[in-house]
């Protein structure tokens, strides 16, 4: 059964700990088995690419790289809280933020 994780793709997000801290972003990827997220326009390395069909010349593309699950925090109204889990209204479980307990859309 796959673990249940703190934010889901297309959250928005803020970087509490490395050298991004600070940026926020929308969440593109997660990979569960290595509890990482892809984040936009957080963490951009270079890559050096070959030359290929689809592109000739080659060269060296910019692409974002994984950043650990736990140095990510919620942010949902420009406020950036930790999450929690209740039952809601139709007893379904809902995320919502522990520092207003506002309910994750």
């Amino acid at each position: 059964m796959a673990k249940k994780l703190h934010i889901k793709t297309g959250d928005t997000v803020k970087v509490i700990a490395g050298e991004a801290k600070g940026s926020e972003g929308k969440i593109l990827h997660i990979d569960r088995k290595k509890n990482r997220v892809i984040v936009e326009g957080v963490n951009v390395v270079k890559k050096h690419v070959k030359p290929s069909a689809a592109n000739p010349q080659g060269g060296i593309e910019e692409a974002e790289a994984g950043i650990h699950i736990s140095n990510v925090m919620l942010v949902q109204g420009g406020v950036a809280s930790k999450v929690g889990r209740k039952e809601g209204d139709d007893g379904k479980l809902v995320r919502f933020l522990k520092k207003n307990g506002e309910v994750v859309k």
